[in-house]
Formats: structure tokens, sequence, C-alpha cells
């Protein structure tokens, strides 16, 4: 039962699609334009920096408040399996993001609120995944191909340190984790199944920060 009151929790968060109420604000729906998805990409290639800036803020921050009153609420009771209630939190917020209900179901693919699961998770997870992301796009310019390693990454991050000890938590619940992470890995692959197409045939968009998006 906790960890569906932590799921609920995560989506009602990840409900707030920034993308598109900013849209909104500027007169359209972001899901008509671009690639029309409604995540950070394709709000920097549609509205520009600030609204990229913008949106991505956001969406990192609203898988950081869901971890985050999710550890103020249960951290005392649940202490044991905090972690595990952490990326149940996460996954809702993902699941709200890419899936709000009041927009039929249509909204983005959940790199933003990864980002934000990876930042307010434990500090060891982040400084590999700034590698993996800033690396890959600074070499290649690919977003997707950035965001798809970020979370081959993230699973083997919660494997490695799990195993280690640093979640603290026993067997079973860590084997939940990884099950947990492995499908937001999975939901992610298959929001980017036309990107991994695209990279497959070389026809992937670019996007540059300091110029046209080829």
């Amino acid at each position: 039962m906790i960890r569906l009151v932590c799921l609920l929790i995560g989506y009602v968060f990840g409900c707030f699609q920034t993308s598109y109420i900013y849209g909104r604000m500027h007169g359209i729906d972001i899901r008509q334009h671009g690639s029309g998805n409604a995540g950070t990409t394709n709000s920097l290639r549609v509205l520009g920096k600030k609204a990229g800036a913008i949106v991505l803020f956001c969406d990192i921050m609203k898988t950081g408040l869901a971890i985050t009153l999710v550890r103020f609420l249960f951290k005392e009771q649940y202490g044991d399996i905090i972690y595990l209630l952490s990326i149940y939190a996460a996954a809702g917020c993902i699941l709200g993001h890419n899936f709000p209900f009041y927009l039929g179901f249509k909204g983005g693919k959940g790199i933003a609120c990864t980002a934000g699961l990876i930042l307010f998770f434990h500090p060891y997870l982040i400084l590999p995944q700034v590698i993996t992301f800033f690396g890959t796009f600074l070499i290649t310019h690919y977003v997707s191909l950035g965001s798809l390693l970020v979370e081959i990454v993230l699973v083997a991050e919660m494997i490695i340190f799990g195993q280690m000890g640093v979640w603290n938590m026993e067997q079973p619940a860590l084997n939940e984790l990884y099950i947990v992470t492995v499908l937001l890995a999975i939901l992610a692959f298959w929001g980017h199944r036309a990107n991994i197409d695209r990279l497959i045939h070389k026809k992937e968009r670019k996007t540059y920060l300091s110029k046209k998006s080829e």
C-alpha cells in the first residue's frame, strides 16, 4: 500500500506538465509543434533557450519535490526502505509526466524527470551521469543518445551501489529497486523508439546550444 501511495504522490507532481503550460502561455500546444513531444528538447527547439531552461528546471524539480516529500513523510516509519519508496515516487512522477490524465495521456518522455531522480536520489549518482550525458551530447549533439545512455548507466549505478550497501536495504528490497529502475529504462527506450530508428539510420536531428539545430 505504501508503495502505491508513493507512486500516486509522484504522479500528482508529474502531472504538472511544464512544457504544455509554458506553451499555452505563449499561445501554442507544444505537442502540435516540432517533434510533438511535451518535453525539454522540443521546448528548446520550438520556443527557444529560455523556454528549454525553464522546462528543464521545473521537470527536474517536480521529481525532486516528490522524492523529498516522500522522504519527509515516511522516513521515520519506513527508514529501512526509504530508497525504495523514493524510486516509486520518481517512477510516479515520470508516469505523470509521460501520461498526464488531463492531456489524454500524451506528455513527454521523462528524461528531465529522470535527471531529477538522479540529482535527488543520492549524490553518488550524479558525477557518472553528468559525464555520460554531457560527454555524449558534446561529442555527438544527439540528446536522445545521451538520454538513453543515462538510463543504462542508472541501472548499472543502482545495482552496483546497491550491492555495495549504499542503499542500506535487504536484498529483496534491493531486487525490487532494481526491477523498478529497469522498468523505467524500458519505458524510456520505448518512448525513444522513433529516435532509436533515426539514430540507426543516421537521420536523428542534432541539437546545438550555440546555433540553430540541424
